[in-house]
């Protein structure tokens, strides 16, 4: 067979991600800070941007605009395409100058979403992001939030530890009353202290005590050494300081020599257990959303417009630069620096605006949580939101991570809004996994001492109230809860007093 050359014509579709869309993509997830920094050196790069020192005009009547509309420009059906979440870092929060309002009192609705003019940066490449080159010390914060993801398994759960690490002092103490973040929060007291209990086990050992006596005894407990003699001598630390040796004795009811050796374990302990840390002085989180309640039970929804930096593009120094410049290459690059200006506006107004869809609709489905509290919280996921609003479960993902919203019962991440569902037995609404933890805890709390509850027991229980659960996520939930297995339940129940 002999070859022989020919022409042939083929017609092909590749995907093409312009640097444009490139720098949209991480505009839409940095933080304030990062946002700032950007447009910054944009406006030194960039002689056609200019900060507006105006200010944003929020007093300006917002215009108005379906929830579920489609949004053109970077975060379009072009950005859904071309964004993968393992692909993205994350950074805290930042916002723009926008508002919304939110629901009825039965979370059922939205009003609509209001946004004023929102301005922004450009968009070459900027080097990569300006905090990968950072290096610190781990802070005791940081320490104590990778502990709690691991060990606080509940959403409900962890948002009274975020508001208990919130209130934590340089030296490791708890600064804030639990009645106090349970009160803020709407849920029982006693489930605050059910979860401070369980962060006392943290490492170091000794956080988040409330007293030198609990720190010292969460120390001791911690080595295995808190004898009934050693809780006496913690409650007297005042004979301790002292040196009444023999009152101490007396009390603890131990020789002297004992005593010593008890004295002196006391002293090798660590009194501020927080100081090993690089403990940085806490920075109020600066939140990307403000929401507040309105007179008709509606909430409403704005951008802070602290955290938006403010650019504009001057045209009238384009027209009268370009009128002067004959050399084609001037032309050129002042064409090219109007583009980058003209875009990074567009773009600054579409993530502000963005920013401002996915937070009006999770607060409308999450409507429970701010009206009763922690205990309703809603099963959520990215899809739902995405298909809410008709964006990409990606984007939704990006907007969420490290964007903060002040709420009347505090500042939240908006991912921690999102909580795992479990199915129904019937394929009815599904159930939250958060309300599913109550009941089994229920469940084994109104056991009676001969009718101890197995996990397939628990299973039958839940699906008679029609959730669809294995019994290896009742030992998970059961497990991540600190409840014994039913063997060891049984044996405590019949032991004898």
């Amino acid at each position: 067979m002999l070859l022989a050359p020919r022409l042939e014509l083929r017609q092909a579709q590749s995907l093409v991600m312009t640097p444009q869309l490139q720098q949209a993509i991480k505009l839409l997830q940095m933080s304030n800070l990062e946002l700032a920094a950007f447009v910054d050196d944009e406006l030194e790069r960039n002689p056609l941007l200019e900060r507006d020192e105006g200010g944003p005009t929020v007093g300006a009547e917002p215009d108005r605009a379906e929830p579920g509309a489609d949004v053109e420009g970077p975060f379009g059906q072009e950005f859904d395409e071309y964004w993968h979440p393992e692909e993205s870092t994350n950074g805290p929060a930042d916002g723009g100058a926008s508002e919304a309002s939110v629901g009825t009192p039965a979370g059922d609705g939205v009003d609509g979403l209001r946004w004023n003019k929102v301005s922004g940066g450009s968009f070459e490449d900027s080097g990569g992001d300006p905090l990968d080159s950072l290096h610190r010390a781990e802070t005791l914060r940081d320490h104590l939030l990778s502990q709690l993801m691991i060990e606080i398994a509940g959403p409900a759960e962890r948002m009274i530890g975020l508001h208990i690490i919130d209130g934590i002092a340089p030296t490791g103490y708890l600064d804030v009353a639990p009645e106090a973040i349970g009160q803020l929060l709407g849920c029982p007291g006693e489930q605050v202290l059910d979860v401070l209990g369980r962060m006392q086990r943290f490492d170091p050992a000794g956080i988040f005590a409330r007293s030198l006596s609990e720190c010292l005894a969460l120390q001791l407990e911690d080595r295995g050494r808190l004898t009934p003699a050693m809780r006496t001598l913690l409650d007297h630390l005042d004979l301790l300081a002292r040196r009444d040796r023999t009152q101490l004795c007396r009390l603890c009811q131990v020789d002297a020599d004992t005593l010593a050796e008890m004295m002196a374990e006391v002293r090798s302990l660590d009194p501020k257990p927080g100081l090993a840390f690089d403990f940085e002085p806490l920075q109020p989180v600066v939140p990307d959303i403000l929401m507040r309640p309105q007179a008709d039970g509606a909430w409403a929804i704005e951008l802070n417009p602290d955290t938006l930096p403010q650019v504009l593009v001057n045209h009238r120094y384009f027209t009268e630069v370009s009128r002067g410049s004959r050399d084609k290459g001037d032309r050129g690059y002042l064409a090219e620096r109007l583009q980058s200006a003209n875009w990074l506006v567009r773009s600054m107004h579409q993530r502000a605006t963005t920013i401002l869809r996915v937070a009006a609709e999770i607060v409308r489905q999450q409507h429970g949580f701010f009206v009763h509290g922690v205990s309703h919280l809603r099963p959520l996921v990215l899809r739902d939101i995405a298909a809410a609003v008709s964006l990409h479960e990606s984007t939704i993902s990006r907007v969420t991570s490290n964007k903060y919203i002040a709420t009347p019962r505090g500042i939240f991440e908006l991912k921690y809004f999102f909580t795992a569902s479990i199915q129904s037995v019937d394929g009815g609404a599904a159930h939250s996994a958060e309300a599913v933890r109550h009941r089994i805890r229920s469940l084994i709390e109104a056991e009676a001492a001969d009718r101890v509850l197995s996990d397939d027991q628990i299973v039958s229980e839940l699906q008679r109230d029609g959730v669809d659960i294995a019994r290896r996520t009742v030992a998970k939930y059961r497990e991540a809860m600190r409840i014994p297995s039913s063997v060891e339940r049984r044996r405590a129940k019949w032991a004898p007093a």
